[in-house]
């Protein structure tokens, strides 16, 4: 996180940083900035963290990091939250303490990844690990709006992930949501194309965005850098996906993998930066409420996010 935040800073000559966490980790980076860079990092002392072991809703419970960094949002210290811990106590913290948005029950984890035609938009990837096709369905409007508001992308389209291409191809939970889906009317001139397979993602050839379950989504895009890191690399022009949107919350969150390294850090704090200057969740919301289908709320009372 120290040797991201570092490089970001670096990177980017407006961008000011809130470090939470212990002070002494955080000294080991200022000491290394230019009195310039100095000058646009702060530290919030805050010694107890959320680990990989721990149950989700104990991040907002207990004085941890990513409590006191939602928190932060919250008050307007800071304008967005960047996290590699666990994911679900991230998404559950800015859940409860930034609220979600009044049409979303289940916030999504988005990724997008260099796919060689160009960047797919993959959710959820972590979020929801076995949700509603309602869910699904409300996803795919997400997917939508975000493709054309954080990628510029004309015209999404809209893949369902499935085993197959075919009508009836896929588990129940597929079964349900393909008609949902076709029946959607999708924002920013969207559309459906149907049951998409996994390599349809990684070429990117079909569809802009592809919609399936958390559980799924993350196997996949782990799988997927798994090949790029065998095949050297990932397409030119294209970074590791090592970095999610969370969407669905009032306030801008990026959840990078816990494995990630210091420039996979740095690209989710970049990452982060871009969705907040284009004004991303704000948009991407009034669109939703623009074009909310009655038919796709995802009305379930659960709001535990589980890793």
């Amino acid at each position: 996180m120290v040797d991201g935040a570092l490089r970001a800073l670096r990177a980017d000559p407006d961008l000011h940083l809130l470090l939470v966490g212990p002070s002494e980790v955080a000294g080991g980076l200022v000491g290394v900035l230019t009195p310039e860079q100095r000058s646009r990092v702060t530290v919030r002392q805050v010694r107890h963290a959320v680990t990989m072991a721990d149950q989700p809703t104990r991040a907002p419970r207990a004085a941890t990091t990513v409590r006191a960094a939602v928190a932060a949002v919250a008050e307007g210290t800071a304008d967005a939250v960047v996290s590699a811990g666990s994911t679900g106590a991230t998404v559950t913290a800015a859940a409860l303490g930034l609220g979600r948005w009044p049409d979303v029950r289940r916030p999504a984890l988005v990724a997008t990844l260099p796919a060689v035609a160009g960047p797919v938009v993959l959710l959820d990837v972590g979020g929801n690990l076995e949700p509603r096709s309602t869910t699904l369905a409300r996803h795919a409007v997400l997917g939508t709006a975000y493709a054309a508001v954080a990628h510029t992308i004309t015209g999404p389209r809209v893949g369902l992930l499935s085993v197959g291409t075919e009508p009836g191809k896929g588990d129940r939970l597929r079964r349900a949501a393909d008609p949902l889906l076709a029946a959607l009317s999708l924002p920013c001139d969207g559309r459906y194309v149907g049951l998409v397979e996994g390599y349809d993602v990684a070429l990117g050839g079909r569809a802009d965005v592809v919609v399936t379950d958390g559980f799924t989504g993350n196997v996949l895009l782990k799988a997927v850098e798994g090949a790029y890191a065998m095949a050297g690399g990932p397409p030119e022009g294209g970074g590791a996906p090592r970095a999610a949107a969370l969407l669905g919350v009032a306030g801008t969150v990026v959840v990078c993998h816990g494995s990630a390294a210091g420039e996979d850090v740095a690209s989710g704090i970049a990452l982060a930066a871009h969705l907040w200057r284009c004004n991303a969740t704000t948009r991407v919301a009034a669109l939703l409420a623009a074009g909310r289908p009655a038919d796709t709320s995802d009305r379930t009372t659960h709001t535990e996010v589980i890793p």
